[in-house]
């Protein structure tokens, strides 16, 4: 049998006296895109930051691995920890981009792992490792803002360098918390095209949590939904309704079946496909002063 991409066993975290997960188990297969959905507060990010290792559970049973290695066992991070989270690439609802840098030097953030110590430091890239960045910004379709600092970006271009950055990293999960959450209805169907697309091409396991119900049936097969630290359900997403939310989630289910109006329902967009022939001078010289 193939093994989970990611495995959480009697995942449980409590913060000031307030369980935020409460034992959780979990299987993702590898090439899945599954939706986590529920309310503020009901433990979405921090599941997800357990997957990375970002957050130690509570000392007890807690298992999380990734690819059958182990994230953190019984409350304890495990000590190869940077070489398994190379396999993973978390997607914030901020991006955290920084903004003084240009583009492409973010998106090449990916790839440090993979890089000599004193390149990473110093961030010497070659002209192959650019290449690869400026592949993954014409897929995403802002490859014209390469060079541009972060800061000029629109919310919805950021978290597109936010995403080539994992396609430079060449993770084999992607963790997106709330990726649409500070976005139009636009740039949000977008964003969710691309993870699709990215799942779909490259067999990338996306877990990806969302407020938006409607987000999760339309683009992710599998829904997980959490309530108070517990799942509460975990099947098609096919099979939700607000009969079913209202079901699991009572009065906090006006929150998950709200949806801005001016977004009629249309089918993905898919990203525009920039061509990088007429921004390749000025990725040209950019090359030239960092080499």
């Amino acid at each position: 049998m193939t093994a989970p991409a990611i495995r959480l066993a009697h995942l449980r975290k409590t913060f000031r006296g307030r369980r935020a997960l409460d034992d959780v188990n979990l299987n993702v297969m590898p090439g899945e895109m599954v939706a986590l959905i529920g309310a503020s507060g009901s433990g979405k990010s921090t599941l997800l930051r357990h997957v990375s290792g970002l957050v130690a559970a509570d000392r007890g049973e807690s298992r999380v691995e990734v690819f059958g290695r182990l994230v953190q066992n019984r409350g304890v991070i495990s000590a190869d920890i940077r070489k398994v989270r190379a396999d993973i690439s978390f997607v914030f609802q901020q991006f955290n981009l920084v903004d003084r840098l240009p583009v492409i030097t973010n998106v090449l953030t990916g790839m440090l792992h993979r890089l000599p110590a004193w390149r990473s430091l110093l961030r010497r890239f070659t002209p192959d490792d650019i290449a690869c960045g400026v592949k993954a910004l014409t897929r995403v379709g802002i490859v014209e803002c390469a060079c541009q600092r972060a800061s000029t970006l629109s919310g919805g271009q950021q978290q597109r360098a936010a995403i080539s950055r994992a396609l430079v990293q060449q993770a084999r999960i992607i963790l997106a918390d709330e990726p649409i959450a500070s976005l139009d209805p636009e740039s949000s169907r977008r964003i969710m095209e691309l993870l699709a697309e990215i799942n779909r091409e490259s067999s990338v396991t996306v877990v990806v949590s969302l407020h938006q119900v409607e987000y999760a049936m339309r683009y992710c097969a599998r829904t997980v939904a959490l309530r108070a630290g517990v799942v509460v359900y975990d099947g098609p997403s096919s099979q939700l309704n607000a009969q079913l939310l209202r079901e699991l989630y009572g009065a906090q289910s006006d929150e998950l079946l709200s949806s801005d109006s001016r977004d009629t329902g249309a089918a993905p967009t898919r990203p525009i496909d920039v061509q990088p022939a007429y921004a390749s001078a000025r990725v040209n010289a950019w090359v030239e002063a960092h080499i």
